[in-house]
């Protein structure tokens, strides 16, 4: 009777250690499945990524309207999105840290996206021409944006305690540190003052601002960067303060109104194309030694130099 009470007791210990170790295997198995689900839809969306998954290569479905961006990828690669017109919204996760160039290049219809306090850069053109985003927030974390990063973008905020990047009241983006001027809203119109503690002009930091009607650049400025005023349409007449040295590629490209433009003795070159398709521009004074890009100036245009 002793012996068949004891292989009485090992047969039940023995279904409990199975039932435990059944489980102990299918709460993995429900977890395991949890967990690749996001990853599942995002390659049945047409995510790519890397081995790792740590970088989100690119989107290979061009038609794509809105994406879950799985958690754990820490890098939305270069071109991630390219081209991907069709996308309104994306959810980026806070594992994500840096957001590349041109990821978001041209996403037109893409109206909401929020940047997670986990990134600390963002690639030039990262939201190229995304004229649908009515805002979007950049984070304290974030210490580094490249040239471009929100042109087209209708307004951009900063968050008060992030040690890089300010606004000022007009809704321009400084580098502070750097002392560069990044970006400015679309919607500015009018007359427009840049800080006197602004060093440089950044590359397209005022594109496609139509209703600029002039601007006062400071003396503490010594460049004005490629593609800085592009397409200022309304922009008549601007003065380059004798602390610039060099004015880059397409700075001034098709501002159709521009009439007048005084360059200073300090300038020593004129980037390509830097005043192309500025059709109301006829003459222009430029100093004797100061280097001309490729199509500088409008075909029409006197060029005097003294």
């Amino acid at each position: 009777a002793e012996e068949k009470r004891i292989a009485e007791e090992k047969r039940i210990a023995e279904e409990k250690r199975i039932a435990e170790e059944k489980r102990i295997a299918e709460e993995k198995r429900i977890a395991e499945e949890k967990r690749e689900k996001p990853w599942k839809i995002a390659l049945q969306q047409g995510l790519e990524f890397s081995g790792d998954r740590k970088t989100l290569i690119k989107c290979k479905n061009r038609g794509i309207e809105s994406c879950t961006i799985p958690y754990g990828v820490t890098s939305i690669g270069d071109s991630a999105f390219l081209w991907c017109y069709h996308l309104t919204s994306v959810t980026i996760p806070d594992s994500v840290t840096s957001i590349g160039e041109s990821a978001f290049f041209e996403c037109e219809r893409l109206t909401s996206v929020v940047i997670p306090d986990s990134v600390t850069s963002i690639g030039k053109n990262a939201f190229y021409k995304c004229q649908n985003l009515t805002s979007v927030s950049i984070p304290d974390s974030v210490t580094s944006i490249g040239m471009g990063a929100f042109k087209g973008v209708k307004s951009v905020k900063v968050a008060d305690q992030n040690p890089v990047f300010i606004m000022d009241e007009r809704g321009a983006l400084i580098n502070k540190k750097e002392k560069q001027l990044l970006y400015v809203p679309p919607s500015l119109s009018g007359h427009y003052t840049l800080p006197d503690s602004v060093v440089s002009i950044g590359e397209s930091a005022f594109s496609f601002c139509n209703s600029l009607a002039s601007v006062t650049i400071p003396d503490s400025v010594t460049s004005i960067g490629g593609s800085a005023f592009f397409r200022c349409k309304s922009l008549t007449s601007v003065t380059i303060p004798d602390s610039v040295a060099s004015i880059g590629d397409w700075a001034f490209q098709k501002c159709t109104s521009l009439t007048s433009v005084s360059i200073p003795d300090s300038v020593t070159s004129i980037g390509e194309g830097t005043f192309q398709g500025c059709t109301s521009l006829t003459s222009v004074t430029i100093p004797l030694n100061c280097k001309l890009g490729t199509f500088a100036f409008p075909s029409g245009c006197e060029i005097v130099r003294r």
